[in-house]
């Protein structure tokens, strides 16, 4: 306790310097930020998003990033998993996580050198103070990630998410899009040939093919239905269970859906995340899956005939609806408004999966263009209520 409060008076005592008008006015941004990352502030949010109860900002993204902790753990046992499945050589299991976590950590330290410089930048040039926000994003971008994403390509699509979908819209509070989400989105039509396809999903030698469990039915030889081409891969279990359990090829964080929900369940119990979104988004997709597999009968395109289960388990959707659809910023804020807002997420990412085989993942895009929305649908609920209570009135 006494080194600690020698380490404030020592910080009070230098922000002096930092002062307006003094000579490293201009750094100020810097100053704070390390002073509020070890100790509380009582400041109040002037923006969004805003928590009405005892629990500041910082606490929140710091249980955000508690719920991703497992994903980044069984990401990296995946990845040393299927590379030994690609090179055929036996791994204990401490020695796959040791293999993945050589990939992961690289990723992990690219983005938050790039997230941090950006944000710093920004800071020092608006004057304002720096935002933890930037923490979870950089936290969710590798995640998002195949594991042999180049690096230079990582700092460049962190910096798009954050500048592009924060910064220009003034930071942390005001931004429309979810930057995580942006930055994965540019990366895949910036480098398409590095963020998709059937080569970069496994770790594994020079012309090892590791498909996604998306992209068989996506490009399947012959029409056949999605879960006949699912069964006969060879190369990975793609069975249910397996996909559910998640030693399949994927993004690093999105392929165990059971450390998701456990994830899930964790940010609902703190208060962080809201369940409507994520209950409203698996009603729109089983409602859209179920719609499109009658629909199957008349058409040749396999993706249709993708069960509303596979849909739930397959890709990156569990994943995207906990920690990407809730984003407390870009959501939706109404009780009303999370059920339709999660509710067009789900019809949205079953038609972007089925209609568009290029682009057989859609939950990033269904997210993104919901984004848009999500103020219109707050202020047609709200204009909604108003006009019931007025009625009630009358």
């Amino acid at each position: 306790m006494d080194n600690m409060n020698f380490l404030k008076k020592i910080l009070e005592q230098s922000g002096k310097l930092f002062e307006k008008g003094k000579f490293l006015s201009w750094a100020h941004p810097i100053w704070e930020a390390t002073d509020t990352i070890l100790f509380s502030t009582d400041k109040q949010t002037s923006s969004g998003p805003h928590i009405r109860d005892n629990m500041d900002i910082k606490r929140v993204m710091f249980f955000v990033v508690i719920a991703l902790i497992p994903c980044y753990l069984f990401g990296a046992y995946n990845i040393g998993y299927l590379n030994a499945i690609a090179t055929d050589v036996s791994r204990s299991m401490f020695e796959n996580f040791i293999f993945g976590m050589s990939y992961v950590l690289p990723i992990l330290i690219i983005t938050f050198v790039s997230g941090a410089i950006c944000e710093l930048t920004f800071s020092v040039i608006r004057r304002h103070e720096v935002n933890e926000g930037f923490l979870v994003t950089c936290a969710l971008i590798p995640l998002t990630m195949p594991p042999d994403a180049p690096l230079w390509q990582v700092f460049i699509g962190t910096a798009f998410g954050i500048i592009i979908g924060k910064e220009i819209f003034g930071g942390v509070g005001t931004n429309i899009f979810n930057p995580a989400l942006t930055a994965r989105a540019f990366m895949y039509f910036a480098f398409p040939t590095k963020m998709s396809g059937d080569k970069i999903w496994a770790v594994g030698p020079d012309g090892y093919t590791g498909a996604t469990a998306l992209s068989i039915p996506a490009n399947p030889v012959e029409y056949d239905t999605a879960s006949n081409l699912l069964s006969q891969a060879t190369q990975f279990d793609f069975s249910l269970w397996n996909m559910c359990w998640g030693l399949i090829p994927g993004s690093i964080g999105e392929t165990n859906k059971i450390l998701i929900l456990f994830g899930a369940i964790f940010l609902v119990y703190v208060g962080i995340a809201s369940w409507r979104t994520m209950v409203a988004s698996v009603i729109g997709l089983f409602f859209t899956a179920s719609l499109f597999n009658i629909l199957a009968d008349f058409s040749t395109n396999a993706m249709l005939t993708i069960t509303p289960l596979q849909h739930l388990l397959i890709g990156s959707f569990l994943f995207g609806i906990v920690f990407m659809a809730t984003e407390p910023v870009t959501s939706a804020h109404t009780n009303k408004g999370k059920w339709i807002y999660g509710f067009m997420i789900g019809v949205l990412t079953v038609i972007i999966r089925s209609v568009n085989p290029a682009y057989p993942e859609g939950v990033m895009l269904a997210i993104l263009m919901m984004n848009m929305f999500a103020p219109l649908i707050d202020y047609y609920v709200v204009k909604s209520n108003i006009k019931m209570r007025l009625a009630r009135n009358a």
